[in-house]
């Protein structure tokens, strides 16, 4: 996700207002001090439902007829590594139906991973590439609660001395069309790691799309986030993802209506959370999962779905198999790194081979590869559903260090 600043070019000063460090970057330099004025768009914590599913047709939402629109803009305007409409697509023949997109040659255009994989939970670290070094050409709004309980948007909104903005960027990129990122608080410099307040942020987003083709993924470090600042991804694909598709299994209803269940029939293992009496009910739910597994350093991808109505949650140990030389030189050939979408079904290729000789049987047995074993899973469902019915993480993560589990990674990596 390297930025057209990191690449040596120069902002639109007049797209800033003037002032700052010269680059037109999103530091306090150009985005606080430099006068910079930037679009927002305002969201309602209090919007309906739209109760639409993903067979029927729906229209696009304020929010996202505005992101699309934008985004569009600066594909025709070049910002983007390479033209993702113009990438050949397919869906795999078989059971799950899985999508693969041809992105030729994209590693290449990426910026190196600047930190290790076998830590989950990192510190910032200011001197590597973060998203405050991306250009405000790069960005499409900002993306905050609306004081008046009621969603707007507003081309040119000053950026106040006193704010830490949500901003939502373009993915330089793109594995499909409208890809963005959803920046948190960007100028608090968050490494890459859950808290409440942004995943509930993320559900906001997704709502706001009123639209069940517009997901919202996470990655934690050791899964293949690729920057340790914290932000989530998000695209338009008018396809029901291969995951969205499996059976699942209910095991427990938590006392605030929340329900979850357990995947099927696919092939990484993992967990769904639907329900409560509130989106906030739900968010916290996920968060309170998704903290017990950073912080006991277990690698994980999360994917909004269903317009913020369904959470996927599914831990993998792809990294450290790579890293004690498990994977096979033909796979690793494949430069694929199993981040949120393709553990959720879709894949881009780099190499045209690849992509012609890709099967359901090739995906299916990659995936399996990626997910815990069974055993393993099973014992990490029982501590999370443990952790959850308990209220917090707190006291299960004290008996699970002094019992000795969840303090290195998965022992099914290690066989």
């Amino acid at each position: 996700m390297m930025s057209g600043n990191q690449e040596g070019q120069v902002g639109n000063k007049d797209e800033s207002g003037g002032g700052g460090c010269g680059r037109n970057c999103l530091s306090t330099c150009c985005l606080l001090q430099g006068g910079a004025k930037l679009p927002l768009y305002s969201f309602s914590k209090s919007a309906k439902d739209s109760g639409r599913s993903l067979e029927e047709k729906v229209p696009h939402s304020l929010f996202l007829d505005r992101l699309l629109k934008v985004w569009e803009d600066r594909r025709l305007r070049g910002l983007f590594h390479h033209d993702i409409t113009a990438c050949e697509t397919k869906i795999l023949p078989g059971e799950h139906g899985f999508i693969v997109v041809l992105v030729e040659g994209r590693d290449l255009k990426k910026r190196p991973t600047e930190f290790g994989l076998d830590k989950v939970l990192q510190n910032f670290d200011g001197r590597k590439f973060n998203f405050t070094k991306i250009g405000q050409e790069e960005v499409l709004f900002r993306f905050e609660e609306s004081e008046t309980d009621e969603a707007r948007y507003l081309e040119h909104a000053p950026v106040m001395a006193s704010a830490c903005p949500n901003v939502i960027a373009i993915n330089v990129s793109p594995i499909a069309y409208g890809h963005v990122l959803l920046i948190p608080r960007i100028l608090d410099c968050m490494p890459q790691r859950i808290d409440r307040e942004s995943f509930l942020l993320a559900m906001h987003m997704a709502r706001e799309a009123q639209n069940p083709y517009f997901r919202v993924g996470y990655n934690s470090l050791g899964a293949f986030a690729t920057i340790n600042h914290l932000h989530f991804q998000a695209y338009y694909l008018t396809e029901p993802f291969p995951v969205e598709k499996a059976p699942t299994q209910r095991i427990a209803t938590l006392g605030s209506g929340v329900k979850i269940s357990q995947l099927l029939h696919y092939p990484v293992g993992g967990l769904v959370f639907k329900g409560g009496s509130s989106p906030e009910d739900l968010s916290d739910v996920i968060s309170s999962a998704c903290i017990f597994l950073q912080d006991n350093n277990f690698p994980y991808n999360a994917l909004i779905s269903d317009s913020g109505k369904q959470i996927f949650l599914l831990p993998q140990c792809y990294a450290e198999k790579r890293a004690q030389g498990k994977v096979s030189r033909e796979i690793l050939e494949k430069q694929v790194n199993p981040a949120i979408w393709e553990l959720g079904g879709h894949f881009a290729l780099k190499r045209r081979q690849d992509y012609e000789e890709a099967s359901e049987g090739s995906i299916y047995s990659f995936l399996e590869m990626v997910s815990l074993s069974e055993e393993r899973f099973a014992e990490m469902k029982g501590n999370i559903l443990e952790a959850l019915a308990n209220g917090g993480v707190k006291d299960i993560m004290e008996r699970a260090e002094r019992d000795g589990k969840f303090v290195s990674n998965d022992p099914s990596c290690k066989n």
